[in-house]
């Protein structure tokens, strides 16, 4: 079986089904970092949209990294450019779906959806690093990579990301967001 960087070799020399071979590959890991991140409404146009412009711009993946580490940049990129579209467009409203009434759901679900709803809570710049590490199993090395930052801003997020989450799912407010301490360092 071919390796991603053949793949994307053989789709720039021409071959169609190259593509396809990544996309059904990476598809599901995709999925669901933008299902954690833009939530379930949006996860599948998130995906899609990923894999566009992944297919736009795979002439320019370099290889200095490894090709998943550049799909999940592309990933974070687009979800990111997802929840800056939905802020300008007003307050995401998870309960217009509709909303389970049964109470003989497992334990384990309906703590899912909690801490789904909880995540959708966390400012975006510590939920990438958070879904990344800790639900993708991402190293820190990774993460930095993928998001362009040092290893301690990576540590620095996730920690802050696991105060936000533990907020949510306790029902706290986020606190206010301190405009002077915007620029992260190591």
């Amino acid at each position: 079986m071919a390796d991603d960087r053949e793949l994307v070799r053989a789709h720039l020399g021409g071959d169609r089904g190259a593509f396809s071979t990544l996309v059904e590959r990476h598809q599901r890991r995709v999925y669901n970092i933008a299902y954690r991140m833009v939530g379930p409404d949006e996860a599948a146009d998130a995906t899609q949209e990923v894999f566009l412009t992944c297919l736009r711009r795979l002439s320019g993946f370099r290889g200095d990294s490894a090709f998943t580490t550049w799909l999940h940049r592309v990933t974070v990129n687009v979800c990111l450019d997802a929840l800056r579209k939905r802020s300008r467009e007003g307050p995401w409203r998870d309960a217009e779906g509709p909303q389970p009434v049964e109470r003989d759901v497992a334990d384990a679900v309906v703590a899912s959806a909690d801490v789904e709803r909880a995540l959708a809570l966390v400012p975006e710049e510590f939920r990438a690093p958070l879904v990344l590490h800790d639900l993708q199993d991402l190293p820190y090395e990774e993460i930095a990579d993928i998001l362009g930052a040092p290893i301690g801003t990576v540590k620095s997020r996730i920690h802050r990301g696991r105060v936000a989450l533990a907020r949510a799912l306790r029902g706290e407010p986020p606190p206010p967001r301190d405009p002077s301490n915007v620029q992260e360092t190591t």
